[in-house]
């Protein structure tokens, strides 16, 4: 709950601080009279630069918090100076997969919870963080684990974080952008032309409804892309560690019957996840396990 709690009130800020910046703008620049002054396309044009602050404000201001997020609200302890052997086996994998690749060291840590899982994070290729469970080192194979960190740093390498933020920034500005357009022309319509100076109720309610409606199409998206980027971190973890060591990874996984366990957009970015049907299948991160096994399995 403590973790719930702490992404609501950082994503309820990040809103506020928008909308605080984009109203100084608005009161410096006039931005909003200019264009409400120009007419119905001016109007339009209006909403659109509002929509691109805003929609890629948020989304850029969440990746660019993400590694400190991912550090307070899952209990990551980094290591800096190792001080067990296994602490020391995970720096010297992580630092041969991340020359391999040709990325920057990440930081490396371990959060704690029984359940099977890793993740990885950051603004920057080289700048992230990896991150496992303790359950994870305790439930799996030294040859396991260095698979699901081969499947972690490959999410770096392919710049995962950066293209999920750049393609939830384009979806937030378009949800932004029509629904308050096609509210506006709803409201239009029923109001008859009549200039009453301002927005009326229809305004106002389907801009909400469509945002809503829009949001959630947005998600269905993002969540398609996640489930499509997870196929290639698992080749990529496969071509660190080896094919049977990523399959073996996977099996583990299905035997331990793995929550993603990871709040927010962390869960995007985890090892373990992928049950469900219909509606609920559109929503997953992660594809079925049994799916992303079967790919593999299929490589030459």
């Amino acid at each position: 709950m403590k973790r719930v709690l702490l992404l609501v009130v950082t994503n309820f800020a990040v809103v506020v601080v928008l909308g605080l910046v984009w109203n100084i703008l608005d009161a410096m620049f006039g931005i909003s009279q200019i264009f409400m002054n120009m007419g119905l396309p001016a109007h339009f044009g209006y909403v659109g630069i509002m929509a691109l602050v805003l929609g890629f404000g948020g989304a850029f201001i969440s990746l660019w918090m993400s590694k400190g997020m991912a550090k307070r609200s899952m209990g990551v302890q980094v290591i800096t100076q190792p001080q067990t052997r296994q602490e020391q086996w995970l720096l010297d994998i992580v630092q041969r997969q991340a020359h391999a690749v040709g990325i920057s060291m990440p930081e490396v840590g371990i959060f704690h919870t029984p359940e099977p899982n890793a993740f990885a994070t950051g603004a920057r290729k080289n700048d992230a963080l990896v991150a496992v469970s303790q359950g994870l080192l305790e439930q799996m194979s030294p040859d396991e684990v260095e698979a699901v960190l081969g499947h972690e740093i490959a999410h770096v390498a392919n710049g995962d974080m950066v293209t999920q933020t750049l393609l939830q920034g384009v979806l937030n500005t378009f949800v932004i952008f029509l629904s308050r357009v096609f509210g506006y022309l709803i409201d239009s319509f029923l109001s008859r032309g009549e200039n009453r100076g301002g927005y009326g109720m229809g305004y106002y309610i389907s801009s909400m409804l469509l945002q809503v409606v829009l949001g959630f199409l947005a998600t269905l998206i993002v969540m398609w892309f996640s489930r499509w980027r997870e196929f290639h971190a698992d080749k990529g973890g496969a071509r660190l560690a080896g094919r049977y060591k990523m399959i073996a990874a996977l099996r583990r996984l299905q035997q331990a019957h793995a929550s993603k366990d990871l709040p927010g957009e962390l869960a995007a970015f985890g090892i373990a996840g992928g049950v469900g049907d219909g509606l609920k299948r559109l929503m997953m991160t992660h594809p079925p396990l049994e799916e992303r096994i079967a790919a593999l399995q299929a490589e030459r």
